[in-house]
């Protein structure tokens, strides 16, 4: 299979089910309370290396007890962190409030780490992986790691996840091969569906696949030049059953594209992957 390195985050999710969420001001009991490890890019990770990819993580982890727990829980799902780097500081923390009721999931999030600096990104030997994804946080030093990654490659493609509208994003869409949006960004931004957003963009970004996943109505895809609306693809959604868990559902989309793009498929066989990836892990718990 083949060897793909994500650069991103690894956090540490303490993850407390409830039979629905409360209300403010409300003491309840959980059903239920565990870690697990979270963050988009090591999530991602880990999806891949199930699926049997060579998966490396590069990203900071601290040098505290939570982070040998995050090293610990990633490297029993097969996720390599040889690339990662150790820095003062305390491990990101996701704490995380599940209904039982509806599988939705309320993050709140708490960082104090440095984020992952060009000079350690430099150390990495790129040209021995097939593919780079990166998690689009961070845009000034992102931006900086993959126009080097882009001098340093011959030919392997660069995929891009832009989940938030965080100030100068759009700065990496044009080193990307293939961007990856969230339903989020483009609320964010006004649209309301994801083949209009496609197509919007697509003047900025003559050169990329384009993919926004909406959740329970599928997911769209505009393939490299493509640029009209009736040439967007669509994949409906796969119901694997009820939904108990939406942590790292589109960190595991991510996964199934980046995945069936590496195998030769179209781009509908691989939205039709990645849909039903993500729909057997809503309708289960952990990624």
């Amino acid at each position: 299979m083949s060897q793909i390195l994500l650069t991103g985050i690894a956090t540490l999710d303490i993850v407390n089910t409830v039979e629905c969420y409360p209300p403010e001001d409300a003491e309840i009991r959980a059903l239920d309370s565990y870690p697990r490890s979270g963050g988009n890019a090591a999530n991602t990770a880990t999806v891949l290396a199930m699926l049997g990819h060579r998966s490396h993580l590069c990203a900071v982890l601290a040098d505290d007890a939570p982070a040998a727990q995050v090293r610990t829980l990633l490297e029993a799902q097969g996720v390599d962190l040889r690339h990662c780097v150790r820095r003062a500081g305390a491990t990101p923390t996701s704490y995380v409030t599940l209904s039982a009721a509806n599988g939705s999931r309320t993050i709140v999030h708490h960082r104090d780490l440095p984020e992952l600096d060009t000079a350690a990104f430099e150390r990495v030997p790129l040209e021995t992986f097939d593919w780079l994804h990166f998690e689009g946080r961070n845009v000034e030093a992102t931006a900086r790691q993959i126009r080097q990654a882009r001098r340093r490659l011959i030919d392997q493609p660069i995929s891009v996840e832009i989940e938030k509208p965080r100030s100068g994003i759009r700065r990496l869409f044009p080193y990307a091969d293939v961007l990856l949006f969230s339903r989020a960004y483009a609320t964010a931004l006004g649209y309301r569906d994801a083949a209009t957003l496609l197509t919007a963009l697509r003047p900025q970004v003559p050169q990329a696949i384009l993919i926004c996943a909406w959740g329970a109505a599928g997911a769209w895809g505009l393939a490299a030049g493509d640029r009209r609306l009736r040439d967007c693809v669509h994949a409906p959604a796969h119901v694997a059953g009820p939904v108990l868990d939406t942590l790292g559902a589109g960190d595991t989309f991510n996964a199934g594209i980046i995945d069936a793009l590496l195998g030769g498929a179209t781009l509908e066989a691989a939205l039709m992957h990645a849909n039903r990836l993500a729909g057997e892990k809503v309708a289960g718990l952990g990624v």
